[in-house]
Order: structure tokens, then sequence, then C-alpha cells
């Protein structure tokens, strides 16, 4: 006999908020379009989610849990800090192209009128995002006996704005800039600029 998969009504729910997220950009998500968007009545969404807040929540947890998970792979199988720190940005950029409604609460667009801690939440989120930078900056002078020009805070700040700014310019532009458009060349720049020791 054959049994059927169960469809996992939470990662449904999660799914179809970020889809709205891109398809309705600029407007407010209802529970009720929400609802109606899974085929769900909201009663039905109360019970895998107790808030909006809380489905918001379970996709900062994705963003969170995917980014981090996959910068501590780079940082375990790329020991030069120029390797590392191109492919965490890259890292950034792709996942905010390919995942646009996400984009939007990365750059707290989508999080306009929610809970605070909505907010509160992206910006440990990016804090954690430049302390890794920052700590693979620090240590290019342990691994390859080499220092930057400028502290290197400063430096996972910049690099880390050069990442949000892209994100920034893909929502304005109604998803049709693409972060990872003259990337290539960008990086270029900052090679020549940064680690030209």
């Amino acid at each position: 006999m054959a049994t059927t998969k169960r469809p996992n009504r939470k990662e449904d729910i999660l799914q179809a908020l970020a889809a709205m997220l891109q398809s309705h950009a600029g407007q407010r998500i209802t529970t009720a379009a929400l609802a109606a968007q899974v085929g769900v009545s909201e009663a039905a969404l109360y019970r895998h989610f107790p808030s909006k807040a809380r489905m918001f929540e379970g996709l900062i947890d994705f963003i969170e849990d995917t980014l981090l998970s996959r910068i501590n792979a780079i940082v375990q199988e790329h020991k030069q800090t120029e390797q590392r720190i191109e492919l965490i940005m890259q890292l950034l950029l792709i996942f905010a192209e390919r995942n646009p409604g996400i984009c939007r609460i990365l750059t707290g667009d989508a999080l306009q009128g929610e809970q605070e801690r909505l907010q509160e939440r992206i910006s440990a989120l990016y804090e954690k995002l430049e302390t890794q930078l920052k700590q693979c900056l620090r240590e290019r002078k342990l691994r390859e006996g080499k220092s930057f020009s400028v502290d290197e805070g400063d430096l996972a700040n910049l690099l880390l704005g050069i990442c949000e700014g892209k994100m920034q310019q893909f929502v304005r532009s109604g998803f049709a800039r693409l972060p990872t458009a003259q990337w290539p060349n960008q990086w270029a720049l900052l090679q020549r600029t940064l680690f030209a020791v």
C-alpha cells in the first residue's frame, strides 16, 4: 500500500508568504490574502503560526540558517582571505537575487508596519554577517602574513554595505536590477583596491 506524503503546511505557508512578498511588492500582506493563496482558512494559518509576526520570524530563521551555514562552509573549505570574502559577498548577492520576496525582508522593506522585533532580528543578522567578514579579514595577518592599511572592522562594514546597497537597488527597481549585475567587474575593482599588497 503506497503512502502519500502529507503536505508540510508550515512550509507551504512560508513559501506562499515569500512569493507574495515578491508579487505584491509595496503592499502589506494580509492574513486573509495569505490564507487564500495557500488555500486554507485564516484559522488554519493560525493553527500553524500564532501571528503574522511568527510567519515572518519563520522566514528570518530560514534566511539566517541558510546564510550562516553556507558562510561556515566557505570558511571551512577556503583558507585564503580574498577568496573567502569574494565567496561570502557573492553568496549574499545570489541569495538575494534568487529569493526576491525574502530580499524585501533583508532590506527591511517588507517589515514596515510590522512588529519592531522583526527589524531587530534583521539588524542582528547583519551584525553576525559583519562579524563573519571581520573575522575573515583579521585572520589574513595570521594566515598570510599580510595586513590591511585600514581597520578590519571598518572594511567589513564597507563590504557588507556594498551588498546591502545592491539588495536595495534590486528591491527599488522592482527586481529588475539584479544584485549580481556588474559584480565581476566590481569585485575586480575591490580586489585591486583591497588586496593589492
